[in-house]
């Protein structure tokens, strides 16, 4: 691994990356399942065979991020619903300190996501992470996921980062092949995105164990030192 040196920029993914994925995989496979179903005055097992075949579908889609389109597809607040349970935004742990220590460090910091700008906005409210960008880029503002390569040359009009220079943290391995093929020079993964979940098989690229150990490094101007997957 380079040393921090050679990084002038970091690119952040928002949900599984610095927020646990916790939020996410509760409300997308236990909760909006339950509202369907009662809704619909129908068993959960009756709402997730009708729901899960389209997200299937559609993943790795815009759509598949979008809430406008869970909205008009369900007939459902997804807004209103996702505040119901929204006590359970958190912070992924000291992913804070490591936002702090990038700030310290003088390097361009920009958060981009999947996410749906509502979506963000409440994450936003939730847990203050807006001061630590540069930029908060949801690919809705630009008509492409992170998934395609549209989405990486629309962000590199954007913003203004050199991709050999970049380093970029996701827990999506699609999304890091993404960033691969378009040139980004530095990759990490995350192990365990989903606090309650499994830790994950990273293939092949190396992975985040603990935001700690990159803040002793930033801090040192040490190569980063993570564990290979």
């Amino acid at each position: 691994m380079p040393d921090w040196n050679t990084i002038d920029t970091v690119l952040l993914d928002m949900d599984g990356t610095l927020l646990d994925l916790h939020f996410d995989n509760h409300f997308w496979v236990e909760y909006l399942p339950r509202c369907y179903a009662r809704k619909h005055g129908q068993s959960e097992q009756w709402a997730r065979e009708r729901i899960f075949p389209l997200m299937q579908r559609i993943q790795g889609q815009l759509d598949w991020y979008c809430l406008d389109f869970w909205t008009r597809e369900l007939d459902l607040p997804i807004v209103e619903l996702k505040r119901e349970v929204a006590h359970l935004i958190q912070l992924r742990p000291d992913a804070d300190l490591f936002l702090q220590a990038l700030q310290r460090s003088g390097r361009q910091v920009v958060l981009i996501t999947n996410a749906h700008r509502d979506s963000l906005s409440l994450k936003m409210e939730r847990v203050q992470l807006r001061t630590w960008f540069q930029r908060l880029i949801s690919s809705h503002d630009f008509g492409y996921p992170k998934e395609e390569q549209r989405f990486w040359q629309a962000l590199r009009s954007e913003v203004d980062f050199e991709p050999e220079r970049t380093l970029f943290i996701d827990d999506s391995l699609g999304i890091l092949r993404a960033a691969r093929q378009f040139g980004i020079g530095q990759l990490l993964a995350v192990r365990q995105p989903d606090s309650r979940g499994e830790r994950r098989d990273t293939e092949e690229f190396a992975a985040v164990e603990d935001y700690l150990s990159l803040v002793r490094d930033i801090e040192a101007g040490h190569p980063l030192e993570v564990r290979e997957a």
